[in-house]
Order: structure tokens, then sequence, then C-alpha cells
């Protein structure tokens, strides 16, 4: 199966949906009754940043710079990006923020705790 046009697919949901499962997770623990509001603080910054990484690849494939091998991958396109690479883009975009809104929470309960 990793050697099929799925293989980038798997491999890109198998680590990052656990992941972001997990930062929820977390985040609707802390944050309970503001967690719609946490996210839609930090989840439109993600997606402008995944959409900027996402037109950068574009420009470097129609340039030339780099492409992809045919076979790994769906072959669904969004404007000459591999529908994988715009989710990875996207994906690890949001796992940053939601890991950055996270630390923050951390270091302000250590800041509670220091006298």
């Amino acid at each position: 199966m990793m050697e099929s046009r799925w293989a980038y697919m798997i491999h890109l949901l198998s680590w990052a949906v656990p992941f972001i499962v997990l930062q929820l997770a977390v985040l609707v623990h802390h944050f309970r009754s503001r967690t719609g509001a946490v996210l839609w603080a930090v989840l439109p910054p993600a997606l402008v940043v995944g959409t900027y990484l996402a037109v950068a690849d574009h420009l470097a494939i129609r340039v030339g710079i780099w492409n992809f091998g045919e076979g790994k991958h769906l072959g669904v396109y969004v404007a000459g990006v591999p529908l994988e690479e715009i989710l990875f883009f996207l994906l690890t975009s949001v796992m940053v923020s939601l890991g950055l809104t996270l630390f923050t929470v951390l270091l302000s309960r250590r800041e509670a705790r220091v006298p």
C-alpha cells in the first residue's frame, strides 16, 4: 500500500491527525467554555499561513525548482500542487498554531506558580 498513489496521504494523515486530536483534547480540557473562541482566534492565521506556503509551493513547481514523482500521490492537483501537499501545509500550520497556544498555557501556569 505504501508504494501506491495513496502513500503520501496515508503517511500524512497517520502522523498529523492523531497529534491534532491530542492537541484539541488538551485545548478543550484547558479552555472548556472558551474553546470555540480560542479556535476562532488560532485557526484562521494557521489557514492563512498554510495557504501562503501552498502558493509558494505552486510557484516553486511552476519554475521547476522541484516536482513530485508520479504514482506516490492521488493525482489531484489544485493550481498545479498535489492535494496532499496542500493538506500538509494546512495541517502543519494548524499543529504549530495549536502548539503555540498550548505552550502559552503552559507558560502562564508556570508564571502563576512562581512567587
